[in-house]
């Protein structure tokens, strides 16, 4: 069986981490679909820099639209939201099937506004109407300021994607928003409107911990490349202890879901390392791995799947003691992590109104 499929039946979603025309007109994202189970799609600027940039199928609509008395910033959603409308569309029978609990298009507000709580929270809400489908995730930050809107966004019944998290202490912080969001709902609405997952990058971990512990050398060197993984299976025990346990029963008798745990910057970036490396360890149910087009077709050739995800805990829990006695702060090192994307997308996005401009 074709492993993709193979971890959908172990209750993971796997999803794809890019978008663009080409994607969609020639056909491939249907394919994926149809054939690999792709239950989702995300996306970020950097995507639609690459897409815009180097995509045929946008020079006449973007000519056209640099005719027009619109900011580049319009003219990059004018865009890319019939893109997000028609990946929408594709995974809209996952969605239906799912009952809401896949098929899901990611759309990022702009990065420019991640300290901003009213203004991430008032872009959230124009990119929903824009877009105007049921499978949307409004994507926002794990800031401060994200997570103020994210429990905003939360209590008006928006679908939310919180990106940029590379923490124990992020994923604590935006379970809580998400929580807090949700009781809002419950006294104005219904519950079941929403869905959220929580996007903890990985490979971008191992990059930094990797290169601290080549500093100290020596013993260090041997708890390289696992720092993500066990970061990941513990986040994944804590969701479990918060959305399995008695203190969320009555929002689940409501029909709320669980902040699914999202696994992002899946794609791995030491060439030494496995390039399933954050996919066949983070294998359980009620998760989703969001994956690079390279890491996608690497699990169809394969991939070994099995349910991993609750497995070899003991270890996880000694690789962040381990880490610890050596004196590496792993959620300083999730904070420092997070500017360092945050800067990261807002040259992409200043990248992209440049091609709009």
């Amino acid at each position: 069986m074709n492993p993709l499929l193979q971890v959908r039946a172990q209750g993971q979603q796997v999803w794809l981490d890019n978008l663009s025309r080409t994607l969609l007109n020639d056909g491939h994202l249907a394919r994926m679909i149809a054939e690999d189970g792709v239950a989702g799609v995300t996306t970020n600027p950097a995507i639609f820099h690459k897409a815009i940039a180097g995509g045929r199928y946008y020079e006449d609509d973007l000519a056209a639209l640099k005719r027009q008395p619109l900011d580049a910033e319009a003219r990059y959603e004018r865009l890319v939201i019939p893109d997000v409308q028609r990946a929408c569309d594709l995974l809209r029978a996952t969605w239906d099937a799912s009952g809401g609990a896949a098929g899901y298009v990611s759309l990022e507000v702009s990065p420019a506004l991640a300290h901003d709580s009213a203004a991430t929270l008032a872009a959230g809400l124009r990119l929903k109407a824009a877009v105007a489908r049921d499978n949307l995730l409004i994507k926002v930050p794990a800031t401060a300021a994200g997570l103020v809107a994210l429990e905003e966004l939360i209590g008006r019944g928006v679908s939310v994607n919180v990106t940029l998290m590379f923490s124990l202490a992020h994923v604590e912080a935006v379970a809580a928003a998400y929580v807090r969001g949700l009781a809002r709902l419950q006294a104005d609405g219904d519950v079941r409107r929403v869905m959220s997952v929580a996007s903890v990058f990985l490979s971008r971990v191992d990059t930094l911990i990797d290169r601290q512990l080549e500093e100290l050398g020596g013993e260090a060197l041997a708890l390289r490349g696992k720092s993500a993984v066990a970061i990941a299976k513990l986040a994944y025990q804590r969701y479990l202890q918060r959305f399995d346990g008695p203190g969320f029963a009555a929002q689940r008798t409501l029909g709320a879901r669980p902040q699914f745990m999202l696994w992002a910057s899946t794609g791995t970036k030491n060439a030494s390392y496995s390039d399933l490396l954050y996919v066949e360890p983070l294998i359980g149910p009620d998760t989703v791995n969001t994956l690079p087009d390279a890491t996608l077709a690497a699990l169809r050739d394969h991939g070994k799947v099995a349910r991993t995800l609750g497995q070899e805990l003991d270890a996880a829990q000694a690789q962040l003691a381990a880490l610890e006695a050596l004196g590496i702060d792993l959620t300083k090192a999730g904070e420092r992590l997070q500017q360092e994307g945050l800067k990261q997308f807002e040259e992409a996005f200043a990248g992209l109104l440049a091609l709009t401009a």
